[in-house]
């Protein structure tokens, strides 16, 4: 994740970690929420001995990161369209409780910029029904520089997106999170659609941690630390806000863990499931603790 990533996090002010209050949300009544954890890819060779066994082969590795994950945030999807029976293949490789969070294609997003994109759309939407039960919140990553300006485009698309196949939104361009017509109506129609708003937790923006929940699913990007010492006091501040999550309706929560060159991705994980088991609320799933298992 380089979207407000900091060379190093030494010297960043005092307290910069602390998440803000909650925007307005949708709420609703207290219930289960379940709430998985995991990277990015699975094609980290730092993991060999300890997620994959030393040997295998890398087409198997798909299988032993469901053992210890149970999302991804599946990049794959953003750079070309898999066809239906490799993402079919993906999700046999998978336990019955994993969920792929795809990542929409940038054909759509950022090279038509959501016109003309009929094709590449249900070339997309195929592979995403191949995944069957295994099937995620899918999310939209904005261009940087698409502003609120751009709304029309971007609300037209959506309008007509199957309300049966969930997704979020990653916004990126400042303007999204100042206030604003254009902005707001836009942030209306994802309350009023079930789309969803992917927060980002990242060092030099912090204006994309925005605390409003659009749905009952929330995917969370976070950008660790490579283990410097605030990786803990965000992790444990996240479990918290869950929680209140959880009681006010909150159904699932996907945790994405992005590190540098995801090594870390398992640790970060494990100590997350840890600061959530600390607290008293019943997240089902909970989180997973990745396992060293070779």
């Amino acid at each position: 994740m380089k979207f407000g990533k900091p060379e190093s996090f030494e010297g960043l002010p005092e307290g910069w970690w602390e998440l803000p209050p909650d925007g307005p949300s949708v709420r609703g009544e207290a219930g289960t929420c379940a709430v998985r954890t995991g990277g990015t890819m699975w094609t980290i060779d730092a993991w060999r001995g300890s997620v994959y066994p030393t040997g295998v082969p890398k087409r198997v590795w798909p299988k032993y990161y469901g053992i210890s994950f149970d999302t991804i945030e599946l990049n794959a999807t953003h750079y070309r369209i898999h066809p239906p029976e490799r993402m079919a293949e993906w999700a046999a490789a998978m336990p019955e409780d994993f969920r792929f969070c795809a990542k929409f294609p940038q054909i759509i997003s950022h090279f038509r910029r959501f016109r003309g994109c009929e094709g590449p759309t249900d070339d997309f939407i195929a592979g995403l029904l191949a995944l069957g039960a295994k099937r995620g919140p899918s999310f939209i990553q904005l261009p940087p520089h698409f502003a609120p300006t751009h709304a029309e485009a971007l609300l037209s698309y959506l309008a007509v997106w199957p309300r049966e196949l969930r997704i979020a939104i990653e916004f990126r361009h400042p303007d999204w999170f100042a206030g604003g017509t254009a902005a707001e109506e836009v942030w209306a129609a994802l309350a009023a659609w079930g789309i969803g708003a992917v927060i980002s937790d990242t060092a030099l923006r912090r204006d994309a941690a925005h605390m409003r929940r659009t749905a009952d699913h929330v995917l969370i990007r976070y950008g660790g630390g490579d283990g410097h010492p605030t990786d803990a006091l965000r992790l444990a501040a996240w479990a918290d806000r869950l929680s209140v999550w959880a009681a006010n309706g909150c159904k699932e929560v996907h945790f994405l863990v992005h590190q540098p060159d995801s090594v870390r991705a398992p640790e970060t994980c494990r100590d997350f499931a840890d600061a959530c088991a600390r607290l008293n609320t019943p997240f089902l799933p909970p989180p997973r603790a990745p396992l060293t298992l070779f």
